[in-house]
C-alpha cells in the first residue's frame, strides 16, 4: 500500500487532539507492512504519514506485538528447490554453511549465495 492511502486511513483514527486511538488491526498490519520495507531514515516514514514519531511508535509497536501474538496471517514456508552441484568441483573439503535451524534441525548449504536465498524466502 502506497503512503498516501496509509496516511488518509490513518487520518481517521486521529482524534481532536492530534492522537492516534482505536487503529484497527488492518490499519496496523498495513502500517507494519509498510515500516518494514521502508528503506530510508524513520524520520522520512513519520513525516511521509503526518504524525511524530510519538504517535507511530505507539502504533508500530502495537502492530508489532500482533504480529508476534498471531493475529496477522503469516505466510505460510515456501519450499525452494536446489539442483544439486558437483561438490568434488570445490577446491577445499569442508566448503560450505551449516545451520542449525528449530528443533535442531541442521541445514547444509554448498554455496553461502544459496542460504542467503533460502533465508530471504523463509523470512
Amino acid at each position: 500500500m502506497d503512503l498516501i492511502s496509509l496516511k488518509k486511513r490513518l487520518s481517521t483514527y486521529s482524534s481532536d487532539k492530534g492522537y492516534l486511538k482505536n487503529v484497527g488491526d488492518d490499519v496496523l498490519y498495513e502500517v507494519l507492512k509498510s515500516w518494514e520495507l521502508w528503506t530510508g531514515p524513520a524520520k522520512d516514514f513519520y513525516k511521509a504519514l503526518g504524525f511524530s514519531s510519538r504517535q507511530m511508535a505507539s502504533v508500530i509497536g502495537k502492530a508489532k506485538k500482533l504480529k508476534r501474538e498471531g493475529f496477522f496471517e503469516v505466510e505460510g514456508f515456501k519450499e525452494i528447490n536446489i539442483e544439486p552441484t558437483d561438490c568434488a568441483s570445490t577446491l577445499s573439503p569442508c566448503s560450505g554453511v551449516e545451520v542449525i535451524w528449530k528443533n535442531g534441525q541442521v541445514l547444509r548449504f554448498s554455496q553461502v549465495d544459496t542460504l542467503v536465498e533460502f533465508l530471504k524466502k523463509a523470512a
